[in-house]
């Protein structure tokens, strides 16, 4: 035989031998059974092994950090708000705007922190109204195991909690006493929205029936809606108010870019109310029904009024988007996006028709805050007892989706419980706020404005100079 033949039968039974033994083996070990103890290793896509522990800390960091950024997301609301704020009031009271938004986030940051954010998320087990508060976050510090998810959820919260004392500010403008102003704002954020996000979000009562709102239609816009209503009633019209016929905003591009901010913001306000990134089913389905919402909302809004005026009015287009974006909001997770659609053009009417009842009740709500965040909370929270999707709601479904009553029954209940929290703790918080002499401004600085009275500012002062303001020395020297 010769040396060339006898290799190849060498190689060829070395290799007969490793395919026996990669057999046996493979053999062997589908015979084991399989380790299914959490510290068992996975393959991921790059062909790395990692243990399932460090697969779920990276679902959880990045959860976190998705809740984080729509937390920023939300916190840019404020700058939207003021924006669609100073463009629709008058330019003596564009200042008093800017600064009474901004210290909205300030003082309700930290109130909220000490003793909001314990009332809303407090222990179940309590009174009615709430449970156990814990002060201040409990003390945290960041160096415990848990810190991090805790802070999170705080941050998260008060973006909210900012968004909800805003909303009286539009409905007040102009004519609020700015210490006033600050007393409400804190009394809210420390204490009458963070009950009902008790109720509802934090394991409550409302919550034990069964109520839903995924992202705060009734929890903060409806809340906010009905506080500003009776704020704007309590503090009484502008100076020179003509019913009928309204002041004209002052700039009208600030207030369209104001709006677009808020779109934008509502992206994180419910995508953000996912509180996860992983469900991605659920992530685009919101995403989905809060734009499509909006965009019918603003293109009936505009029709409704072009139908009753002839004009194709630019406010109204935008408070038509934002009552869609509203009436979404607790719904976005539990109907369909063609549902979405019938929602946003039904708050799209609602919101034309609620501020023309608010006209015609001679309360003079400076942006139409309670038409577009009361009214339209309250119909976004009952369209769940409508069109819920019982796969969606992981419950009962809606009248007209094979449900019955028992849904729109429990979201009623939940809507009117809230209406008369909000509109009762309000009185009694104006109330007070108005015998105290600080809820509206002097007659002195209605003269002058509140911008110049309050803040010693304007605006605009190419436009609307500073009264006290020394004319400029004559160039011929006379």
């Amino acid at each position: 035989m010769s040396g060339r033949k006898l290799l190849f039968r060498l190689l060829a039974v070395l290799i007969a031998a490793f395919i026996v033994s990669a057999m046996a083996t493979a053999s062997l070990a589908q015979d084991e059974p399989a380790d299914e103890s959490p510290s068992a290793t996975v393959i991921d896509p790059a062909g790395q092994f990692a243990t399932i522990e460090a697969v779920e800390t990276v679902q959880f960091n990045l959860d976190q950090t998705w809740v984080l950024l729509a937390g920023f997301l939300v916190f840019f609301m404020q700058a939207g708000f003021a924006m669609l704020e100073g463009g629709m009031i008058r330019q003596t009271g564009v200042v008093n705007s800017m600064i009474e938004n901004f210290m909205d986030a300030a003082v309700t940051g930290i109130l909220f922190f000490i003793v909001g954010y314990g009332i809303a998320f407090a222990s179940a087990e309590g009174s009615l109204l709430f449970g156990t508060p814990t002060l201040m976050l409990g003390g945290i510090d960041g160096t415990g195991a848990g810190d991090g998810a805790a802070f999170v959820g705080f941050f998260f919260q008060f973006a909210f909690a900012g968004a909800a004392a805003t909303i009286a500010t539009g409905a007040m403008a102009e004519r609020t006493n700015f210490v006033g102003k600050l007393i409400y704002s804190a009394i809210l954020g420390a204490f009458i929205y963070p009950v009902v996000v008790f109720w509802v979000w934090g394991g409550g009562w409302l919550a034990e029936r069964g109520f839903l709102d995924f992202a705060g239609s009734t929890v903060v816009h409806q809340t906010g809606g009905i506080i500003a209503l009776v704020g704007a009633a309590f503090v009484g019209a502008r100076p020179g108010r003509v019913w009928g016929n309204p002041p004209r905003p002052s700039n009208l591009a600030l207030a369209t870019l104001g709006t677009f901010i808020l779109w934008f913001g509502w992206y994180g306000f419910n995508v953000g109310s996912t509180l996860a990134a992983s469900d991605v089913n659920i992530m685009g389905l919101v995403a989905v029904n809060t734009t499509l919402a909006a965009c019918v909302g603003a293109i009936v809004a505009m029709l409704f009024v072009y139908f009753r005026t002839g004009k194709w009015d630019l406010p109204f287009a935008l408070n038509g988007s934002l009552a869609g974006l509203v009436g979404i909001t607790a719904g976005c997770a539990f109907v369909t996006p063609a549902t979405a659609m019938i929602i946003g053009g039904v708050a799209g009417v609602l919101v034309v028709l609620a501020v023309s009842a608010v006209e015609m009740a001679k309360i003079d709500d400076a942006v139409g805050a309670f038409a577009v965040h009361g009214v339209c909370g309250a119909w976004g929270t009952l369209a769940i007892g409508l069109f819920g999707i019982e796969a969606l709601t992981g419950g009962g479904a809606g009248l007209f989706t094979g449900g019955g009553l028992a849904l729109l029954g429990t979201q009623l209940f939940g809507v009117l419980a809230v209406a008369i929290w909000a509109a009762v703790t309000a009185i009694v918080m104006f109330s007070a706020i108005k015998a105290l002499g600080l809820l509206r401004i002097s007659p002195e600085a209605e003269v002058v404005g509140i911008d110049v009275h309050e803040h010693g500012a304007t605006a605009w002062p190419d436009v609307l100079p500073y009264p006290l303001d020394e004319a400029p020395a004559s160039a011929s020297g006379d």
